[in-house]
């Protein structure tokens, strides 16, 4: 079959692996559409590991079905489904504590060999627990973003989003799109973006921003003008950099939040004025993945089409031998919202 193998961002390759073979609790797919997710052009990360098949933001159909995996969880060929590539054990400390994604197992499973690829083999935990039958009304690509979005809501849960906040993103990539557009579903106030591209600046205007402001305005001051003459209440970070932390602290309010959705990479120390922060009794916030409720509550809220422009912000289909083009949009996040290969 073919894959995309990684070898580093701009080094993407059409190759040949075997069909996986499966066992009696297991399942294949025939993969019909994954997302690119902004991990995935993590090359500080990724590049330890090349070459490997990426891919996790995965729908398709099912093409075969152990014996096992059709009489005890009743599964058939021809389902369309969405497959969790992370799946907690649901017995340890962290899950009984609410904390799934700090689960040990969950952070250890994954698909064989990814979602770049014609077919994947879906181990038996995951069969168990980390496959969503998609309604008919539900795209392939829809499908792709059950995962970004379900990410996105455990961080809002997690940061106690309320109706009438105001909300400041720092990034306007799809993660920062996609907290924009739930922001403003769950009832937030003014919703406020920054950015360093105007192609995203003009994006989150369109996905639900009240303002977008280009990240060398003076934030604060704008920030102030805009609401109020009051900080923001959550301040969600969506950039990949240290750089912005700064700027965050400052931006929230008395009482407010920082939610770390994207964070720097390994190693970088990040300051932390602590005793200003301790005085304002500010909460500072991360979130990691997503666990088997948010999938599920996300599923739900694309089913439902309560973010009803979810499906535009798909920029980019291509196909399985265009995965390198794909990568290099992504990687270099300049007019791409969200990329999607259909093998």
């Amino acid at each position: 079959m073919r894959v995309a193998m990684y070898y580093h961002n701009h080094d993407v390759r059409l190759e040949e692996l075997p069909r996986p073979q499966i066992g009696p609790g297991e399942m294949l797919v025939e993969v019909k559409s994954c997302g690119i997710c902004g991990s995935d052009v993590m090359e500080w990360y990724r590049r330890k590991k090349a070459p490997m098949v990426l891919g996790h933001e995965m729908c398709g159909k099912v093409a075969e079905i152990g014996e096992r995996a059709a009489s005890h969880y009743r599964y058939r060929t021809g389902q369309r489904v969405f497959v969790s590539h992370h799946v907690p054990c649901n017995t340890c400390r962290y899950c009984l504590r609410g904390h799934h994604t700090a689960c040990a197992t969950l952070q250890s499973t994954n698909f064989d060999p990814g979602g770049f690829s014609e077919y994947v083999r879906i181990p038996e935990l995951q069969v168990d627990r980390g496959v969503y039958v998609l309604p008919d009304d539900v795209s392939f690509e829809e499908g792709t973003l059950i995962e970004p979005l379900a990410c996105v809501l455990r961080g809002q849960r997690l940061a106690g989003v309320e109706a009438g906040d105001t909300v400041l993103v720092i990034g306007a990539g799809i993660s920062g799109l996609l907290h924009i557009q739930l922001a403003k579903a769950l009832g937030a106030g003014k919703i406020i973006a920054t950015d360093i591209n105007e192609f995203r600046l003009k994006a989150a205007e369109r996905f639900g921003a009240d303002a977008a402001l280009a990240s060398g305005d003076d934030l604060i001051g704008r920030l102030l003008e805009i609401n109020d003459r009051r900080l923001a209440d959550l301040v969600i970070i969506c950039a990949g950099t240290e750089a912005v932390v700064p700027s965050a602290l400052r931006a929230v309010d008395n009482g407010g939040s920082v939610l770390f959705f994207a964070v720097p990479s390994a190693g970088v120390q990040v300051p932390v004025p602590i005793t200003d922060l301790w005085r304002r009794e500010i909460t500072l916030q991360t979130s990691y993945g997503a666990s088997p409720a948010d999938l599920l509550m996300a599923l739900d809220l694309i089913r439902t089409r309560r973010l009803p422009l979810l499906p535009q912000m798909i920029t980019h289909r291509l196909g399985l031998e265009d995965a390198g083009l794909g990568f290099r949009l992504v990687a270099e996040a300049r007019e791409s919202i969200k990329v999607v290969i259909n093998p």
